[in-house]
C-alpha cells in the first residue's frame, strides 16, 4: 500500500528541503521529492505542513524502558517496550544486555529476535572488574572466544559488543567477534592509551559511553579517552546532564564533530517511570529525580529519552538540528552496520519517520510506514 506524506520540511541528507513529499510503499520509502512521478488520484496522503520530517532515531545502547529490562523481560514485555520506544521516536533499537548468566543471555536473545528488534548489543560479562560500573562482579567472565562464540551462534540479527579489550591482548576474542560479523567497542575498560590503540588494531572501532567506566584523561597517561578523541573511532555519549557535564559535551563535540559522535541513552528500566527502586545487571538501583544509582552510588544507566538527548546536545553545544539528529540516526546506524536499511530518508530504506514541530516536540512517528499510536506525552 502506498501513502504520500506531503508539505513537510524533510531532512534529506545534511539539509532540509521545504515542501518535500515522501512516498511510502509496503513499509519502505519508495521515493523522495522530485523522484516521485505522477501518482494515481486514489493514493492516500497525509498533510504534515508546519512539521519537520526526520529519520526515525537509532538507539544502539539501551537496556530497557517502561519498567522492563531486556535481560530479564518476558517476550510480551519486550513487545510492549518496542511500542514505547517507537512512541518516543526511536524506531531502531539494539536491545542491550547487561551482565547476566550465559543461559539468561541466550533466553533473552531468542526473545529479542522473536520481537523483531533490529539488533542486540552485548554490554556485560566481558568487562574489566575495576571499571564494572553498575554490573555485578560475580557475573563477569574472562574474554574467552569460546564463551563468546556460544553466544554469537545463537544470534541471527546484527550484533554489537562492548568489551574491556585490554584483557584480550592477543586479539583472539576480537577476532572471534569480527569473524561472526559483529561490531566491536572498547568499554568498561581500564586500558592505557597503548592498549586502546591495540584494541583498535584488532578490529574495535567504537568507544562505549565515553568518559564513563574508564580512567579519566590525564596529562601523563591519556588512556582510552585520549585515543577516542584523537582517532576517527565512533564515540558514544550519554547527554543527560548527569553522566557528562556540559563543558565536556561541548569539548567532545568540537573535537569529534557531527561525523563521529553517537548519542545513546544507556537507558534502564525506570525510563518513562516514576522514581523508585529498580535493578540492572544483578544490582539494585535507586532512582531519585531521574538519576539512577546503585546502593554504592555508581551511576546505573540513565532515564533519558533519545530525542531529549538530541535537544540537550543542541542546547549544550549550539549544534544545529540537522547535525544533532545525525548523531542519533546516521552515525549509530553506520556504527552497527545497518545504515543500508535505516538512519536516513532515502528511497529503499525502511519508512521510519519522526515528525516534530517548531518547538521540537514530537507530533507523530511512522515505523515501517505505519503511524505509531501516541498514548502519552513524548519528548
Amino acid at each position: 500500500m502506498k501513502l504520500l506524506m506531503e508539505h513537510g520540511r524533510v531532512l534529506c541528507g545534511a539539509r532540509f528541503v521545504p515542501d518535500c513529499p515522501v512516498l511510502m510503499e509496503d513499509g519502505r520509502i519508495a521515493a523522495v521529492g522530485a523522484e516521485i512521478g505522477a501518482l494515481p488520484a486514489d493514493v492516500p496522503s497525509v498533510n504534515v505542513q508546519g512539521l519537520t520530517v526526520l529519520p526515525g532515531l537509532v538507539d544502539m545502547h539501551t537496556h530497557g524502558r517502561a519498567g522492563h529490562d531486556f535481560t530479564t523481560a518476558s517476550r510480551e514485555e519486550m513487545a510492549m517496550m518496542k511500542r514505547s520506544y517507537a512512541e518516543h521516536g526511536v524506531t531502531t533499537v539494539f536491545a542491550t544486555l547487561a551482565s547476566a548468566t550465559k543461559e539468561e543471555w541466550l533466553r533473552a536473545i531468542a526473545d529479542i529476535e522473536a520481537c523483531g528488534y533490529d539488533g542486540v548489543h552485548l554490554e556485560g560479562r566481558y568487562l574489566n572488574p575495576v571499571k564494572r560500573g553498575a554490573h555485578n562482579p560475580a557475573l563477569l567472565v574472562p574474554l574467552d572466544p569460546r564463551d563468546l562464540e556460544e553466544c554469537l551462534n545463537a544470534i541471527h540479527i546484527p550484533c554489537h559488543i562492548t568489551a574491556a579489550l585490554e584483557l584480550d591482548p592477543d586479539g583472539g576474542f576480537a577476532a572471534c567477534a569480527k569473524a561472526y560479523g559483529a561490531t566491536l567497542a572498547l568499554g568498561h575498560t581500564n586500558a592505557t592509551a597503548e592498549e586502546a590503540r591495540v584494541a583498535l588494531s584488532h578490529g574495535a572501532d567504537c568507544f562505549t559511553h565515553l568518559y564513563n567506566a574508564m580512567p579519566p584523561l590525564h596529562h601523563r597517561e591519556g588512556g582510552a579517552v585520549c585515543v577516542a578523541l584523537t582517532t576517527d573511532a565512533w564515540t558514544e555519549l550519554i547527554v543527560d546532564g548527569m553522566h557528562i557535564c556540559a563543558d565536556m559535551v561541548r569539548l567532545t563535540y568540537q573535537i569529534k564533530g557531527r561525523e563521529r559522535l553517537i548519542l545513546i541513552t544507556d537507558s534502564m528500566e525506570a525510563t518513562g517511570c516514576a522514581d523508585g527502586e529498580y535493578a540492572i545487571a544483578g544490582e539494585k538501583v535507586i532512582v531519585r529525580n531521574g538519576r539512577a544509582e546503585t546502593l554504592t552510588g555508581a551511576l546505573a544507566g540513565s532515564t533519558l529519552n533519545l530525542w531529549q538527548g538530541v535537544k540537550n546536545l543542541m542546547r549544550m553545544t549550539g549544534a544545529p538540528l540537522e547535525d544533532a539528529v545525525r548523531c542519533a540516526t546516521v552515525n549509530p546506524a553506520a556504527a552497527v552496520g545497518v545504515f543500508d536499511r535505516v538512519g536516513s530518508i532515502e528511497a529503499g530504506k525502511r519508512a521510519d519517520l519522526l515528525l516534530v514541530d517548531d518547538a521540537l516536540e514530537i507530533r507523530g512517528v511512522y515505523a515501517a510506514g505505519e503511524p505509531v499510536p501516541m498514548t502519552r506525552s513524548a519528548k
